[in-house]
């Protein structure tokens, strides 16, 4: 078998590889959806603590693919928004600040990716969106503030950490940029459901519909600016 053939049957490999895992995301993503909707807590329970780890082995695959290699924290940042999915499903105060702190974890790994990824080499750029998105998280604050309880400072501390993802995301395109305010709008939501505010129709479903195409947008913008810098 010539090198020729031998490459061209690695790459075919990992190709098949890498749509078969984004395949699966996006069929646990769906069944997780419509678990939500059918009232499923089963299949729910079930699928959630799979998302994340299916989007990190994607985009793991999708770089060797690329003979490339992802960025070093995009993988500690699905885990630990992993381990945040899962803490959250145990309906515990304890494990709720827990799953916070997985998420917040995650927040400043991909802050620290954007960065050195170049989100903050328009400054002038970054300066605006920053006073953006500052603007909208006093406005959120303030409207959640009376309602928080003894949440208060911990959903203040995370969404501060949250908007930063935003804000750095913006900084690399809209895919990325688009993905940080999906994130950010999907834990507004849970926020609201935090201060018993009335809830939207299908209110579970948003957040996590919101979430998953985060995430999503996130990691393959990440993967894409890789891609540019090298």
């Amino acid at each position: 078998m010539s090198i020729r053939t031998t490459t061209r049957a690695v790459l075919g490999g990992r190709l098949r590889s890498t749509t078969g895992l984004l395949g699966g995301f996006a069929a646990t993503s769906a069944a997780h959806l419509g678990a939500i909707l059918s009232g499923s807590s089963v299949l729910r329970n079930a699928t959630k603590p799979a998302l994340m780890p299916l989007l990190a082995a994607h985009s793991a695959s999708a770089a060797t693919a690329a003979e490339r290699e992802a960025p070093k924290l995009l993988t500690p940042a699905l885990l630990l928004s992993a381990g945040g999915d899962v803490l959250l499903q145990l309906k515990d105060d304890t494990a709720f600040l827990a799953g916070m702190g997985s998420f917040a974890a995650a927040h400043v790994c991909y802050v620290t990716m954007f960065v050195r990824q170049g989100a903050l080499t328009d400054r002038r750029r970054a300066l605006l969106v920053a006073a953006a998105y500052a603007g909208a998280w006093a406005a959120m604050i303030g409207q959640l503030w009376p309602d928080l309880g003894d949440l208060r400072v911990p959903v203040a501390g995370y969404s501060l950490l949250l908007a930063s993802t935003a804000v750095t995301s913006a900084g690399l395109g809209w895919r990325t940029g688009l993905g940080g305010a999906l994130f950010l709008l999907s834990d507004t939501l849970i926020a609201t459901q935090l201060a018993k505010w009335r809830e939207l129709p299908g209110h579970q479903f948003w957040i996590m519909a919101t979430y998953v195409l985060a995430q999503y947008l996130l990691a393959s913008g990440a993967l894409k600016a890789e891609e540019r810098a090298a």
